[in-house]
């Protein structure tokens, strides 16, 4: 029987390697498309709302069809689903007036989402919070809750202003009431369970970084210390084209390797786990590298689990 709800945190806590399959531009979501993912081969689902549909009702009927079609092989009652957000972490402030995005699809009951271009410490505290409830106090400022429940209105910002310090989260109360049913779980439960893992050990959420363009990078280290990430990656498309070129250049120039060096030793000092994708025949290599989530293929999974040697159905 599986111990989580979230079959992806799962096995990096175990640290087996984790296997997404998904478009980065949009996905067929239907009733009948979620259904027929629901055995995927997949350990996640990546939905790119970043540059594809933020179709609410799709993504609705999406998961309804996993519930349905499920369980996986595992035995978890869908495999997770992590969703690229449409807005991007340029400031805090552009976090916190698109956060409608984030309650809303953590009410349709997804089990993460991925912030691209996050380029500041700032910008992924206020991503953090907007995932959490008020109630949820693992990683939030001693001083501030000590003063919130010794007066009326707590501060609301963290007295001592540290950069990467979390304040009190900022998701409010309704949403629980759908998300539940499509983990599985009771509405108490999942206030309880509904938090970024690792900050919180019983946490069930998994957030993720795409540290992809050059003011991205220059903070990379300060932002990768902010508590409640689980994940990142360091998105060379993108970022090459923030350094000039039209495409990705191959072989990789000295300036993105430097680039991915710097997330990924970022990665391993913050104990998040580092996204990047290649071919088969490279994937024990990567996983001896320290890759710890991949894309691609079921041929790209197979070689990886019989490299790892995983025990967890597929």
């Amino acid at each position: 029987m599986p111990k989580r709800v979230n079959k992806a945190i799962e096995l990096l806590e175990q640290d087996q390697p984790v296997y997404y399959t998904g478009s980065h531009t949009g996905a067929n979501l239907t009733y009948e498309a979620g259904k027929e993912m629901a055995t995927t081969w997949a350990d996640y689902i990546n939905i790119g709302m970043e540059h594809g549909p933020f179709d609410l009702v799709g993504l609705e009927n999406f998961m309804r069809g996993l519930v349905d079609g499920g369980p996986t092989n595992s035995g978890h009652r869908t495999p997770a689903v992590v969703i690229e957000l449409p807005v991007d972490g340029s400031s805090s402030d552009v976090i916190r007036a698109n956060a409608w995005q984030i309650r809303q699809l953590l009410a349709i009951g997804v089990h993460g989402l991925l912030l691209c271009h996050a380029e500041s410490p700032e910008a992924v505290k206020a991503f953090v919070e907007c995932c959490r409830y008020p109630f949820q106090t693992i990683g939030v400022s001693t001083q501030q809750n000590v003063e919130r429940r010794g007066s009326r209105f707590g501060p609301q910002i963290d007295p001592d202003r540290s950069e990467t310090q979390l304040n009190v989260g900022r998701r409010g109360s309704a949403g629980q009431g759908s998300a539940a049913p499509v983990w599985g779980i009771s509405v108490d439960e999942y206030l309880d369970k509904a938090d970024p893992w690792p900050l919180n050990p019983d946490g069930e959420l998994m957030l993720g970084l795409k540290i992809e363009n050059v003011r991205a990078i220059a903070n990379t280290e300060m932002t990768l210390q902010v508590p409640g990430i689980a994940f990142a990656e360091w998105g060379p498309g993108d970022l090459s084209m923030s350094f000039g070129y039209k495409s990705a250049p191959h072989p990789f120039p000295p300036e993105m390797l430097e680039a991915r060096g710097r997330v990924y030793a970022a990665c391993k000092q913050a104990g998040v786990a580092f996204l990047e994708g290649g071919p088969a025949e490279t994937v024990g290599e990567r996983i001896d590298g320290g890759v710890r989530i991949m894309g691609g293929s079921p041929e790209i999974a197979a070689a990886g689990r019989a490299h790892s040697g995983r025990t967890m159905p597929v």
